[in-house]
């Protein structure tokens, strides 16, 4: 027996609506935040959750499945560091390992920005972070690419042209900082989502800013309810890195920081 799935819906409109328990518990993360979230704004993030809700039990976008939850575990802490870029101008940026569009997407709408653009290496997640931004009235000023950093570190119109990477829920933070500062202008910033123990982390992060040519490293707490222990890892650049960077993934596992 052939089992048939419906096709995943491309419009909003076509998906659930959100439980007034989401909407509460966004706007007591927001409020936590102290950040100012137009109307606009606030619309494509909750289109972008409703998508990502629709699609996941497709292609499997995140294992969180209730709204509330993916409203702090997934909205509130991408928002966490709209401030901090806004505080440092940024209005473009990357974000590494898009993955379901966090931070890329909320972070896009909240700035808002200029530009961002949202690498996923997997095909099926980029093709729904390219429906997620033409449905949530996003594609004036975001973009995805089913590319890898290593790729777009090599391309000349990318590579020490960005003013911020960021970067959730994907590698550890020496092999951030090596995939990301390849593709900052120089005073750019890495902004990485980490939680728990860092220690190890941040000696192996010294070493490599050693080699990519130095960087200062600033942690950053999320005060917010719901996320304890979250914290902003923010590595500011300080010169362009040499074209042996970033290191083909393979030999960063083989040679690790």
């Amino acid at each position: 027996m052939v089992v048939t799935r419906e096709p995943l819906p491309t419009r909003v409109e076509a998906t659930p609506e959100l439980p007034a328990g989401y909407g509460r518990a966004l706007d007591a993360g927001v409020a936590a935040l102290g950040l100012d979230l137009p109307e606009p704004a606030r619309t494509s993030i909750d289109g972008h959750v409703r998508l990502l809700l629709a699609w996941t039990d497709a292609i499997n976008l995140t294992a969180i499945r209730d709204p509330e939850t993916v409203a702090i575990a997934h909205v509130t802490d991408s928002l966490s560091a709209v401030e901090v870029l806004r505080e440092r101008g940024v209005d473009r940026f990357i974000d590494l390992g898009s993955g379901g569009g966090f931070p890329g997407l909320p972070v896009a709408a909240a700035l808002p920005a200029a530009r961002g653009l949202l690498i996923e290496p997997v095909v099926k997640k980029a093709r729904f972070l390219t429906t997620t931004i033409e449905a949530t009235g996003l594609s004036s000023i975001a973009e995805a690419a089913a590319v890898r950093a290593e790729a777009l570190a090599r391309d000349g119109r990318h590579r020490g042209q960005w003013p911020a990477v960021i970067a959730r829920a994907v590698a550890n933070l020496a092999d951030l900082i090596e995939m990301a500062l390849p593709l900052l202008e120089p005073g750019g910033i890495l902004v990485a989502w980490k939680r728990g123990d860092l220690a190890a982390e941040l000696v192996a992060a010294d070493r490599a800013l050693v080699a990519l040519g130095g960087g200062t490293v600033e942690i950053l707490p999320v005060t917010v309810p719901g996320l304890t222990g979250h914290r902003l890892i923010v590595v500011t650049a300080h010169r362009r890195v040499a074209e042996t960077y970033p290191r083909d993934p393979a030999v960063r596992k083989r040679r690790p920081w």
